[in-house]
């Protein structure tokens, strides 16, 4: 999957989300099975989402097989930007 994509994903879930700006996220950690971002987070990835990467999320899109993993918000990113 593309680094452009995974980099800032992994930055600003660690920075943003976590206050732990030196963690690495490896591309396949679970990020909500695992509770590492719960929902009140779940709002502010979207709207990062959206914003850096011009790509509109729907309610639907919201959940596990969507935003599990960096691999699968990646995934979802480039199919969504037409990539």
């Amino acid at each position: 999957m593309s680094n452009d994509i995974l980099q800032p994903l992994a930055t600003f879930i660690a920075t943003s989300i976590l206050k732990q700006p030196k963690r690495a996220i490896k591309s396949s950690e679970p990020l909500l099975s695992s509770g590492l971002i719960d929902s009140f987070h779940l709002v502010d990835l979207c709207l990062f989402i959206e914003k850096t990467f011009d790509v509109r999320i729907d309610d639907a899109d919201l959940n596990k097989d969507t935003f599990d993993t960096l691999e699968e918000l990646a995934a979802f990113i480039a199919a969504n930007r037409g990539e």
